[in-house]
């Protein structure tokens, strides 16, 4: 959590907010902050927005540009008495400091109601709870470690999808020969780190990525993270040059998959909800494989929502019942099939998803290789420097890998 968000967060408990009139109308109101604003993540979101509203209840939509402008939403309506009854938060470590300092409401009676215990994996289980209460109603899973390919660059090359980094570079040299993009890329630093993370693992191997990622400031310093930078540099010949990608977002790198345009995107399986949203099929358009090296793990990624306390007439009923209406076993795969990610129920029909999302099932079922991704692990301040310095290092080719390894133990060090 960054600076801003602490102070006004920690200038909230002192705050008591104005008593809102009754909630009008047969049903319940929610206002909902979130960042879903993509093609893809908008219509995810309509399976909940579409959901609550049949249920005769009241959604008040609040999207946010990115992460940080939802903490920024946030903290000003909390630091002014008026919290949002539902904000879109991932689960991850540094998201424990909600319920430690008092801010948002525990939905366990719900959870326990419901089962939620029995058919969660532990990792999800862990992540939104804190005191062995549940505070945050997971939406989904995703998985970073995922490669995205042309079906039509790579038929028309006659290229296999790459099952070792070895054949990542020959593809991307023969696809760069060609006249092709040969990796898509967006403007977005966190894009670059999701390859870097995908470089650590296959690096380091599970137990070194999980040691980085915990903020080992002594693995930073070995000679394996030369190699690291060193190979992410060598991947940076192959993208559009920063100038040209800077404006562009990571759907629109996505978009460049599907159309034939790029040949490979290294980027969560949001990007599989994107290609669907723009008319793009598993299978004919774009193949999916996790990125080589990282086979036996899933990067994982909980999305959720959380409800900061608030004294409003009926809001708490409210926020329970939205909980509820998250954790339906038909929403749930509902959204996951649009937004390309995984139920967060273990219990729902592996029919309604797609070859990707199958495989990614199984693999949470048989509970093989669950991992944080880097974002979820560290904390958030230590997040985004990693972030920060990963992709200044990518975009900068003056920029040694030796200062960048140096950066990156001087960031760990701030701890």
């Amino acid at each position: 959590m960054n600076g801003m968000m602490r102070a006004l967060l920690a200038v909230a408990l002192a705050v008591t907010g104005p008593v809102a009139p009754a909630l009008a109308g047969d049903g319940v109101s929610v206002d909902v902050v979130h960042f879903w604003i993509s093609k893809s993540e908008s219509a995810a979101l309509d399976v909940f927005r579409k959901a609550w509203v049949a249920a005769g209840n009241q959604w008040t939509d609040m999207p946010a540009a990115n992460k940080v402008a939802v903490q920024r939403v946030v903290s000003d309506r909390i630091a002014n008495g008026y919290p949002p009854a539902v904000m879109q938060w991932n689960a991850n470590v540094g998201s424990r400091e909600l319920p430690e300092m008092g801010i948002v409401q525990d939905i366990d009676d719900v959870a326990e109601a419901d089962h939620w215990r029995d058919v969660m994996p532990a990792t999800v289980l862990d992540r939104i709870s804190y005191r062995g209460k549940v505070y945050f109603a997971p939406t989904n899973i995703h998985a970073e470690n995922w490669l995205w390919t042309s079906r039509k660059i790579f038929d028309d090359a006659g290229l296999s999808v790459p099952v070792s980094w070895d054949d990542v570079f020959n593809v991307a040299e023969k696809i760069k020969a060609a006249g092709h993009v040969p990796i898509a890329l967006g403007g977005a630093r966190w894009e670059v780190s999701l390859i870097f993370n995908d470089i650590i693992y296959h690096k380091f191997g599970p137990e070194g990525y999980a040691r980085l990622m915990s903020g080992d400031t002594a693995l930073v310093q070995d000679p394996r993270m030369i190699e690291a930078l060193e190979m992410l540099s060598r991947l940076s010949d192959y993208v559009e040059p920063f100038a040209t990608r800077k404006s562009k977002t990571w759907a629109e790198a996505t978009a460049a998959v599907g159309a034939g345009q790029a040949g490979m995107q290294f980027m969560g399986d949001w990007a599989k909800g994107e290609l669907v949203a723009r008319g793009y099929h598993v299978d004919e358009d774009f193949d999916c494989v996790l990125v080589p090296g990282t086979s036996i793990a899933y990067f994982m990624v909980i999305d959720a929502f959380a409800f900061p306390l608030t004294n409003r007439d009926g809001t708490a009923d409210a926020q329970r019942a939205f909980a509820r209406m998250i954790l339906d076993r038909d929403n749930q795969v509902a959204f996951s099939r649009i937004k390309g990610s995984l139920p967060v129920r273990t219990d729902v029909d592996p029919a309604g998803l797609d070859r990707c999302g199958r495989l990614g099932l199984e693999m949470i079922r048989a509970k093989k290789g669950e991992v944080s991704a880097q974002s979820q692990a560290m904390p958030s301040q230590m997040s985004e420097g990693w972030i920060g310095v990963v992709g200044d290092f990518f975009n900068d080719k003056n920029m040694s890998p030796a200062e960048a390894q140096k950066r990156l133990y001087e960031l760990l060090m701030q701890r």
